[in-house]
């Protein structure tokens, strides 16, 4: 379950030790909120299984910010909701960081709105563009202004950080250009605030990962986005995911480990029961699960040490579970 009581704690860098924690070994991951539901879970599992011999501290600083941390050596492991960039690329190898870069699980990017808004039934990505491209800043603020068909009331927006890969992700789908948006939406890192916020508007629209969705569908609804390839409106689920229907903001998310981290046993070890549990946690954290074979070859990788991407430095919209699975990692 995500409470908010452990994502404050995660943003605010902290961990609970019990006593005697001072002595044991510390696995530092840092990055995207959106991955940080399986994450955390795993890491409370593995601290269970070794008896709170080794410590695992994740905290919430946004994909940017977690790659910044990542690249510097900071850390052990970085949570993307996108795939490393050009730039992060080269802070990494200008600081000597290798890394595996690790698939873990496929998340709806979901469209969020207040239950009592009645005449919200779908949205195509054409209305998204016009409501969140940077033109439309202080010009369109109601809604009828995006569809003359919606009412002459304000718009009120809520979204992801500009560190998040969220706002990376989503911005690149619905505006046409990664990190091409308004500025006057009110925005945070923590998808928490996010969703106490849509919850509490009738004429409020938001986005972030399923899972934030999933825990609160009682003060939620979902917005069906229009595949612009059938044109058929589509809700985010598993199974909308899986069989590729769910376009263009079905997408995969990481963990980056540090290659340099891997030769610590219990890094390693980490990286074991995450692979052998991450099934299993991603579809309790309501992300879409991988298929078996993913999670063996990123042990694979691990133990040849194939470092690098499969995404060249860039994001890529409407990549499927099937093509990603048949791509090789580049440095």
């Amino acid at each position: 379950m995500l409470k908010q009581t452990r994502i404050s704690l995660a943003l605010a860098g902290l961990s609970l030790f019990a006593a005697g924690a001072a002595q044991a070994q510390v696995i530092k991951i840092d990055g995207s909120s959106t991955v940080y539901p399986i994450t955390e879970a795993v890491a409370e599992e593995f601290q269970k299984a070794k008896k709170n011999a080794v410590k695992v501290t994740v905290g919430i600083s946004g994909t940017g910010g977690g790659f910044k941390k990542f690249c510097r050596g900071e850390t052990d492991f970085a949570n993307a909701s996108r795939p490393i960039t050009a730039k992060e690329m080269e802070d990494c190898k200008a600081a000597g960081v290798q890394y595996v870069e690790m698939p873990v699980a496929f998340d709806a990017l979901t469209v969020v709105i207040n239950p009592k808004n009645s005449f919200l039934k779908q949205v195509t990505v054409e209305e998204m563009k016009k409501l969140w491209e940077p033109a439309a800043q202080g010009q369109i603020t109601k809604w009828n202004q995006v569809n003359p068909a919606w009412p002459d009331a304000p718009v009120k927006l809520f979204g992801a950080g500009a560190d998040s890969g969220t706002f990376e992700y989503f911005t690149e789908a619905m505006v046409g250009k990664a990190k091409s948006s308004r500025g006057d939406y009110t925005a945070s890192e923590d998808d928490n605030v996010l969703v106490q916020g849509v919850s509490r508007d009738v004429n409020a629209i938001g986005y972030f990962g399923y899972a934030y969705y999933a825990e609160n569908t009682g003060k939620l609804k979902a917005l069906p986005i229009v595949n612009p390839k059938t044109g058929k409106a589509v809700e985010p689920s598993a199974a909308s995911v899986e069989n590729g229907t769910y376009q263009p903001l079905s997408r995969p998310i990481f963990v980056y480990v540090k290659a340099a981290s891997l030769d610590k046993p219990e890094v390693k070890e980490f990286v074991e029961f995450y692979m052998k549990n991450a099934a299993t946690l991603t579809k309790e954290v309501k992300y879409v699960p991988l298929p078996a074979a993913a999670y063996t070859g990123n042990l694979e990788h691990v133990s040849k040490k194939k470092f690098g991407t499969v995404f060249g430095g860039k994001n890529e919209i409407g990549v499927t579970i099937d093509e990603l699975m048949k791509r090789e990692a580049k440095l």
